[in-house]
């Protein structure tokens, strides 16, 4: 990955340390004495924050009382950032994507499953930055999962199983699932169905990663001699292989639970991590505000 020095913003070595606080034993820590806002012009307390990224998969802070523009500055220190085709994007700063929920919402649930952020891309975000603007009084969770450790402790026998399986992945069959016929094609046009390694590996760090979620619709390259011998190995014995794989994220022994307050800001590794935004608190008001980070292709 490489970053890009703007003009305006300090480049001189930095050498004050944030203090570091893990939430759990395998996923999560909240940063302290930071001010996201001057993260957003600093190389070097840039690089500080992306190594803290790497280790601990997802990193939250509060009171961040930043800019919009603040907001975009330190996610596109990461990369360029993408737009959602489902979600509007705030007019004066593209890429910020606003998700406001209230009690005039419709009622989609699709952030209240264990996924990963837009693997339905052939090239899924290599991460996100939110922010909370409006939370309920009470509830509007979010959980992160490790799935780096999630992978690790998979039996032996099902990790041989897995290599080298892929799978589907697609917009249309979530997203575009409550839309007229004809727009749920002209979506999958648009988005045709992705296809990713059910273990990826991580591009900077070389971890593998359990890379299958609740957009992922099938195995795509199961049906072999070598693992259907009778119809019933394939359908349901393919399709009983991926939920038994998706549904390790909803172990919590892999997981960090956060509590919003305003002004809260969590910062996560697409690539090693899947989340669920819990829906507890209709007919109360919760808006965020999300950057996306274009990301690679995984393999």
């Amino acid at each position: 990955m490489t970053t890009t020095t703007r003009p305006s913003e300090t480049t001189t070595a930095t050498t004050r340390e944030f203090r570091v606080e893990p939430l759990t034993c395998t996923i999560g820590a909240e940063l302290f004495d930071v001010d996201l806002g001057e993260v957003s012009r600093d190389h070097a307390l840039f690089e500080q924050l992306h190594a803290l990224l790497l280790e601990h998969k997802v990193l939250f802070f509060r009171d961040q009382d930043i800019t919009r523009a603040e907001h975009v500055a330190l996610a596109e220190r990461f990369g360029p950032l993408e737009d959602h085709p489902m979600v509007g994007s705030d007019p004066d700063n593209p890429g910020l994507v606003r998700i406001y929920k209230d009690v005039d919402s419709p009622p989609e649930h699709y952030e209240n499953a264990y996924h990963c952020d837009a693997t339905w891309r052939q090239n899924p975000p290599m991460g996100c930055v939110l922010r909370c603007v409006e939370t309920p009084p009470v509830g509007g969770d979010t959980v992160w999962v490790n799935m780096a450790e999630a992978y690790r402790r998979l039996p032996a026998p099902v990790k041989e199983q897995v290599a080298g399986l892929r799978a589907r992945h697609s917009i249309e069959a979530s997203f575009g699932a409550a839309l007229p016929m004809e727009q749920r094609h002209q979506l999958h046009a648009r988005y045709p169905d992705a296809e990713h390694p059910v273990v990826r590996t991580h591009p900077e760090t070389g971890e593998k990663i359990l890379f299958v979620n609740a957009f992922a619709t099938h195995l795509v390259n199961y049906h072999t001699p070598d693992n259907v011998r009778f119809g019933i190995d394939y359908a349901p014995g393919a399709g009983n292989l991926l939920q038994y794989l998706i549904s390790q994220a909803a172990i919590p022994e892999y997981q960090v639970r956060w509590r919003w307050t305003k002004n809260s800001i969590a910062i996560w590794d697409n690539r090693s991590t899947q989340h669920y935004a819990v829906q507890d608190y209709w007919p109360a008001v919760r808006k965020m505000e999300r950057a996306g980070i274009i990301g690679d292709r995984p393999f």
